[in-house]
């Protein structure tokens, strides 16, 4: 494993800026995830690291090697894509030791690589299996273990599990972090999903238009947010935001708070609001309030017992959980 240094990182299509100077470390062993809406950035970032695209001016290093200017396969790296890109007419064990055929490396090297990375990956039962028997989460593993057994100084991982259903994304955030902690590696993760960047960081970094935004662990980031960009981006539901004169009146350009941090009354609060949507999700539910003087606001609350759309409630944010941008 190795750490990763990026110096004032520049890249730019034509006249088009892309990556605006950006400055990052990430340590040894640590599981980084690089996150942000379409267009932000974070996958060309991590082309530029996989040496996929040339950067137009910086450095970037691994380890103690500076790599700027090195091809893919000399840094040192494994990256692993949305797509499986499996061969359909190997078996598992041949899919994961495909590269290392490839580098004519002695069989039993190969055997004992191959055999090492589906016990980490709970794949050793299904080893003779072609591609077409296994489920979406199994060929994902597999991609995997075909990165793991190349013993990589960095992992790289771009969206790697967008293409899975909501419960097996699950599965997979629990595999990936479980293997994080075997390997010791170090990973960079690519998504635009906000909970796997929660659920799985060590560190995150939320990227805004080429350069970076704020850099911190989740709960850094979800109880410090340092702007109206990230306090919207991390936390689901998301952050209520308030412009205008209402913001004005309580002293900045933008107030903001999480839909978990508003107390509801039926006889009184701060602001007097109308119920337009209920969302009733078992443990919780998510209201969708108007208010008067506000505009839209959302509020999670526990229970089933909540009002009816169309009720009129009051709601008050909770002392010390209100931010002011």
């Amino acid at each position: 494993m190795s750490n990763v240094t990026l110096k004032q990182i520049k890249k730019s299509f034509g006249s088009v800026d892309v990556m605006n100077g950006i400055d990052l470390e990430i340590a040894k062993g640590e599981f980084c995830v690089f996150v942000g809406p379409s267009g932000c950035g974070k996958s060309t970032l991590l082309r530029l690291i996989a040496g996929l695209e040339q950067v137009t001016s910086g450095t970037i290093t691994i380890g103690e090697r500076d790599v700027t200017e090195a091809e893919p396969s000399a840094r040192g790296i494994a990256m692993v894509f949305q797509s499986y890109a499996l061969y359909p007419h190997l078996t598992v064990r041949e899919n994961i030791g495909f590269g290392l055929s490839l580098a004519k490396r002695p069989k039993a090297e190969i055997k004992a690589k191959v055999d090492a990375a589906a016990e980490a990956l709970q794949l050793g039962h299904l080893l003779d299996r072609k591609p077409k028997a296994l489920s979406g989460g199994q060929r994902q593993r597999v991609a995997i273990g075909r990165a793991i057994v190349r013993n990589p100084s960095v992992f790289l991982f771009d969206e790697p599990l967008s293409n899975l259903d909501a419960a097996l994304r699950t599965q997979m955030r629990m595999e990936l972090t479980d293997l994080h902690k075997k390997l010791g590696a170090t990973m960079i993760y690519v998504t635009h999903d906000q909970v796997e960047a929660m659920t799985m960081a060590d560190k995150i970094v939320v990227l805004n238009g080429g350069r970076i935004e704020q850099v911190g662990t989740p709960m850094e980031l979800y109880n410090n947010p340092v702007s109206p960009f990230v306090a919207g981006f991390i936390g689901s539901p998301k952050m209520n935001l308030i412009e205008g004169e209402t913001a004005a009146s309580l002293g900045c350009k933008v107030y903001g708070i999480r839909p978990e941090h508003l107390r509801l009354s039926a006889t009184e609060g701060r602001w007097e609001a109308n119920v337009r949507h209920v969302e009733r999700l078992g443990a919780e539910t998510i209201l969708h309030l108007e208010a008067a003087g506000v505009g839209s606001l959302i509020a999670r609350v526990a229970g089933e017992d909540v009002p009816d759309v169309g009720t009129k409630i009051f709601a008050s944010p909770l002392p010390g959980r209100e931010f002011r941008f």
